[in-house]
């Protein structure tokens, strides 16, 4: 072939099908092969991956990421590729995915198809797949630098700052100032509680590109979180001068609780709810906000009418099941007899490091997460994803939790399974201890649903479930808008279904393992909070500290959107705000039912 002018398709089309067959037993003539096609055709995509698998079979893998990288260039032109993006485009996922599964079964090291793929599974929300295929892309062709971002986001979108970290320090490598590199890396950060360095990356980019928007907002939450009030609120202001409807900005300074909107602050937000154009995450935070403004002028019916739209457009957005969690109750009850804990005492990992502290948001958690994390033996950290992601694999991939095999799975576990995960646990929550106290906070809420599961494999650690009466709790909920992760508190109805389930599986592990949750009732803590703060420490075998008292007073990093309320002292104002808003409330309480009127104990069942 080599010399020759031109070569007809078939012509090599067969000789790159004979290379491909040389290429596991003979690399090297492969490679011949390969080039001499290349002599004939210097950009045929197949040909440069067949050349970059022969090399990387020799050893060569600067040339072969070299090659890999020519053949993405000359994907762009291949009209299978090109129907493959227009569908990607147009948001035909499932047509876009089948192309490229049937372009990687003939060309299985297609980088360019490789990444497309991992793309379409990131929008699908299958991570795990993406993480796969991202891995392998920049394992054949680690300067695709396209790809490399793709893999730090699909291992961010994963719960794996950590590691997104890493791929971000690559690409930082070879281009400090990229603000997308560095926007991205200060989110990681955020994710492992690193906030002064996220903060320090976020101006950064803010320096450079200072007419970014969503920049000014998240650096403002970094600010939020490590107390620099003043700041983050001139972050968000700055982030609302650039783009008067970013609706999660006006919420952020919402959700400071602290903030009093001007008139002008609310009739602009009322003026962009008015634009048809307006999309929809902007106009539910928009709602939100402007909830909390009429509810600060006592205007409890704008305010309501205001968290009801923004709750029910929210609620659109989402695909909470209430019966899901009920089944989930219902399978844990029967599971979790006396007799099967009995069984498996002293197994899992003997640490008694862990406090978890579980029950709804918005129920003082925060609170006694300040108190406890006060004690100079214990160290806050944040909501945990660990346990429930360790849950959810367990599981397996059923698309409905009642689908799957958790918590049954639990009972095949062995001994050493059991402890294995104990472990995995404590390891993953390695990267959030910074101070090296003996005890630290989970405070995933959460977690109150997997309290069996929690038990067999950390026999020794602490559990503190957080309440607080069931129509300030609830409402509380309804009227926050939640980043991610609580989709039944968009519908008082569903609110109320859930907060009874969870009373009820409380219920059942106070009866099958007497003691061994600490219950704090919030509105107790606000009336008489040194006893309740003695009670709490002695539960957790830790000596009576002042300072757990003057919590206030703690400079930590705070997260949720408590995160003001816990830097002053206890007021008791908040315990009642819900009566503001009660005759709106009848389908919260027709779903509390009997728990209603049982509170602060739970009904019998």
């Amino acid at each position: 072939m080599t010399g020759a002018a031109a070569q007809p398709t078939g012509t090599i089309e067969v000789a790159l099908a004979h290379a491909a067959h040389l290429l596991a037993r003979d690399p090297m003539l492969a490679e011949r092969q390969a080039r001499e096609i290349l002599a004939v055709s210097p950009e045929h995509p197949h040909a440069l991956r067949l050349l970059g698998a022969a090399l990387r079979r020799q050893g060569e893998t600067e040339a072969a990421e070299d090659a890999y990288l020519r053949s993405v260039k000359g994907s762009v032109k291949d009209p299978q590729m090109i129907a493959a993006a227009n569908a990607l485009v147009e948001n035909r996922l499932a047509y876009a995915e089948q192309l490229l599964r049937e372009r990687l079964k003939a060309q299985p090291t297609d980088v360019a198809a490789i990444r497309m793929l991992a793309e379409t599974g990131m929008r699908l929300g299958r991570y795990e797949d993406a993480e796969n295929l991202l891995a392998r892309c920049v394992e054949l062709a680690p300067s695709f630098t396209p790809a490399r971002h793709n893999y730090a986001t699909v291992l961010y979108r994963h719960n794996k700052p950590v590691e997104a970290i890493a791929q971000l320090d690559v690409l930082l490598a070879g281009d400090a100032e990229n603000p997308a590199y560095l926007n991205l890396k200060a989110a990681a950060l955020g994710r492992i509680g690193e906030y002064e360095e996220a903060i320090v990356h976020y101006a950064k980019v803010l320096g450079s590109h200072p007419k970014h928007p969503k920049t000014w907002m998240s650096y403002g939450h970094a600010l939020k979180t490590v107390g620099r009030q003043a700041d983050a609120v001139e972050a968000y202001r700055r982030s609302l001068a650039l783009a008067p409807n970013l609706g999660e900005a006006w919420w952020s300074l919402a959700n400071l609780k602290t903030v009093r909107f001007t008139d002008e602050d609310v009739a602009a937000m009322e003026a962009q709810l008015r634009k048809e154009e307006l999309v929809e995450d902007d106009r539910f935070h928009l709602h939100f906000a402007l909830g909390k403004a009429y509810e600060d002028r006592q205007a409890y019916a704008d305010s309501f009418r205001h968290y009801a739209q923004g709750n029910t457009l929210r609620k659109y957005e989402l695909s909470y099941d209430p019966e899901e969690t009920s089944i989930h109750v219902r399978r844990s009850k029967v599971l979790f007899t006396a007799e099967f804990l009995k069984a498996r005492a002293g197994q899992g990992s003997s640490a008694p490091d862990p406090i978890f502290i579980v029950g709804l948001p918005r129920a003082g958690s925060t609170l006694v997460e300040q108190i406890l994390s006060s004690h100079s033996q214990v160290e806050g950290t944040q909501e945990l994803p660990d346990i429930i992601a360790m849950a959810r694999r367990l599981g397996g991939l059923a698309k409905k939790s009642s689908a799957g095999r958790y918590p049954d799975i639990l009972a095949e576990l062995s001994p050493q399974q059991l402890y294995a995960l104990g472990e995995e646990y404590l390891s993953r929550a390695e990267v959030h201890r910074k101070l090296g106290r003996p005890f630290f906070i989970d405070k995933m809420p959460n977690n109150w649903a997997h309290l069996g599961f929690i038990h067999l494999i950390l026999p020794n650690a602490k559990v503190i479930d957080a309440r607080r009466h069931p129509l300030g709790c609830g409402f509380s909920g309804f009227k926050q808008h939640f980043a991610r992760g609580q989709g039944f508190t968009y519908d008082l109805t569903d609110i109320g279904r859930y907060y009874a389930d969870y009373v009820e599986l409380m219920a059942h592990f106070d009866q099958v393992l007497p003691g061994r949750v600490h219950r704090v009732i919030y509105e107790q803590m606000v009336t008489d909070p040194e006893a309740e703060v003695r009670r709490l420490l002695e539960y957790c075998g830790l000596p009576f500290e002042d300072a757990c008292l003057r919590f206030y007073e703690n400079d930590r990093a705070v997260r949720t959107a408590s995160s003001e309320q816990v830097r002053k002292p206890i007021f008791t104002d908040a315990a009642d705000h819900w009566r503001n808003y009660d005759i709106w409330l009848g389908p919260l309480k027709a779903a509390l039912g009997p728990v209603l009127d049982a509170y602060p104990e739970a009904p019998a069942y």
